[in-house]
């Protein structure tokens, strides 16, 4: 009864929308899955088909019972080409082709926006709640309905903190403070390589979000980096994960510190819009911060980044893996074949630099590669 209601108000929800011109967009599929009961399972399967995936579209199915499984997807909104990259990952696997019905809904940015979404989800009895929340807190009472309701409730991306962990059923996405051990750690690297102390190097955080995991996890790695190296950090402020947010910080910053040789951002469309008011200020980007050029990093590590990794604009981009819909698929699965799922799961994630100063990087006795970006590398990547 339950899956015939949800198909119902998904039905009228598609009419609606459309009669009302909404940006937001519901997708009825069906077709079937193969389980999974383990995480090992899990894991090699998404390692498997993540890219390919995002190349040439999700594989078809079969689910064990023919059922269509009704998905309803709360994004964050579409600030960054890397939030792109992750909405057609999750598009693309909660497919018709796929077995699913997926009800997905853009934020824009606005956690009462994603609330009233799940709120809407709950009554409308989906099978499954996926949140990519804006920000970590605030979420008890929301996701208490979702719990009482017997809807478990998948987070990617973003972490969320609760008070009772039981309130949402798994997570999935990237360790954010390694991502900003590892820059930092390139960065270490690079200026011992080139001869230069922590004392050389002045830097300035544009930072995304405020309270978002990304942006904690990579201002943590930055800030501890700062104070162990010696580095002269100049200044934190929020660019809003956003290209012209970016630009702005970026243009108040060359105001304020004349010195500052390296631009430290916490995405790719922020590094886009700092390169933007440094080249117009009449500054060179590039690795010689010892002789005037300002070293611009980033995070994500999407397409449109590595392009500018590959000219020599952006210095190193350190990964930030989108393609969150297999892996979530696969814990959908995992459930439906009443097996267990662990409660975090990071996914796998590369560096990328402009040269081969420095190879590998080293973070709490864990070696990471960093891989010299060539146009063949470019050419094969998937988002």
């Amino acid at each position: 009864m339950k899956k015939l209601v949800s198909i119902l108000l998904a039905a009228v929800m598609a009419l609606s929308l459309v009669a009302c011109g909404s940006s937001k967009t519901t997708t009825t599929t069906t077709t079937n899955t193969t389980t999974s009961t383990s995480q090992a399972a899990i894991n090699a399967a998404v390692n498997a088909a993540g890219e390919s995936n995002q190349e040439n579209g999700t594989t078809t199915t079969t689910t064990s019972t023919g059922q269509t499984i009704t998905v309803g997807f709360s994004q964050v909104g579409a600030e960054s080409d890397w939030r792109t990259a992750n909405t057609e990952s999750m598009k693309s696997t909660f497919s018709e082709a796929n077995g699913y019905s997926l009800i997905f809904d853009d934020a824009q940015q606005k956690q009462d926006n994603q609330i009233t979404a799940i709120r809407n989800f709950i009554q409308q009895e989906v099978d499954y709640i996926v949140l990519a929340p804006v920000t970590e807190t605030g979420w008890d009472t929301v996701l208490q309905e979702a719990k009482d309701a017997n809807i478990p409730v998948i987070i990617v991306d973003r972490m969320v903190n609760v008070s009772d962990d039981s309130l949402y059923t798994a997570w999935v996405g990237s360790n954010f403070k390694l991502e900003g051990q590892k820059a930092c750690a390139w960065l270490q690297a690079f200026a011992t390589a080139k001869g230069l102390k922590g004392s050389d190097l002045h830097i300035v955080d544009i930072q995304g979000t405020i309270g978002a995991s990304a942006q904690i996890g990579r201002s943590e790695g930055l800030s501890e980096a700062a104070k162990t190296n010696g580095w002269d950090l100049l200044a934190q402020e929020s660019g809003e994960f956003t290209q012209a947010k970016g630009q702005e910080v970026m243009e108040s910053f060359i105001k304020q510190y004349s010195n500052l040789n390296v631009v430290y951002c916490e995405n790719d469309n922020e590094a886009f819009g700092a390169i933007d008011a440094l080249t117009a200020a009449g500054k060179t980007v590039g690795t010689d911060i010892a002789n005037g050029q300002v070293m611009v990093l980033s995070f994500d590590a999407t397409k449109a980044g590595l392009t500018d990794t590959l000219s020599g604009k952006i210095t190193l981009d350190t990964e930030c893996n989108p393609l969150h819909g297999p892996r979530v698929q696969k814990i959908i699965e995992t459930l439906q074949a009443g097996g267990t799922v662990d409660k975090k799961a990071y996914v796998d994630e590369v560096m990328f630099s402009a040269d081969s100063t420095v190879t590998k990087v080293t973070v709490d006795g864990a070696d990471y590669e960093v891989t010299a970006l060539t146009q063949a590398v470019l050419d094969q990547r998937a988002y």
